[in-house]
């Protein structure tokens, strides 16, 4: 019996460090700080469509997120995370990385610059993400796959 409970207990143990293990790879801690900048742009995006009120703490915070995922997303593709998992990322990344580092720099300059002058109202808040936006769209027709 008590072979049975350590058996179990081993075998979920394994079961989470596998799960946890899969979610480490590259191309999972990319997608993740992708989703997060897609959350935080989509929080933006609600406050310029008038969709939610104006909140400081909500444009700061998806600000802050754009700002840090960006900075710690060109790192998350060496060389073998070119292919599986569902990435959409295209070969040009490894082919031109300097040119992929500098499109991620500019969304990461972009966004540290509305941080520093904080969009007071609805209007700033769509005007700063038109801002990131297009350094979003840039980066994606350039750099991922269709």
């Amino acid at each position: 019996m008590k072979f049975q409970t350590i058996a179990a207990a081993a075998a979920i143990l394994c079961l989470g460090f596998t799960g946890v293990t899969a979610q480490e790879t590259p191309i999972a801690k990319r997608q993740a700080l992708m989703k997060g900048i897609g959350g935080a742009a989509g929080a933006l995006g609600a406050i310029a469509k008038g969709e939610k009120p104006y909140d400081q703490a909500t444009v700061r915070t998806a600000l802050t997120t754009i700002s840090t995922n960006i900075k710690a997303f060109p790192d998350q593709f060496p060389a073998g995370s070119e292919t599986g998992d569902k990435t959409k990322a295209a070969p040009a990344i490894w082919e031109k990385n300097a040119d992929f580092r500098a499109e991620a720099q500019k969304l990461a300059s972009a966004s540290d610059t509305a941080l520093a002058s904080l969009p007071a109202d609805q209007a700033a808040v769509g005007a700063a993400l038109k801002t990131l936006g297009g350094e979003c769209s840039t980066c994606h027709q350039n750099f991922r796959l269709r």
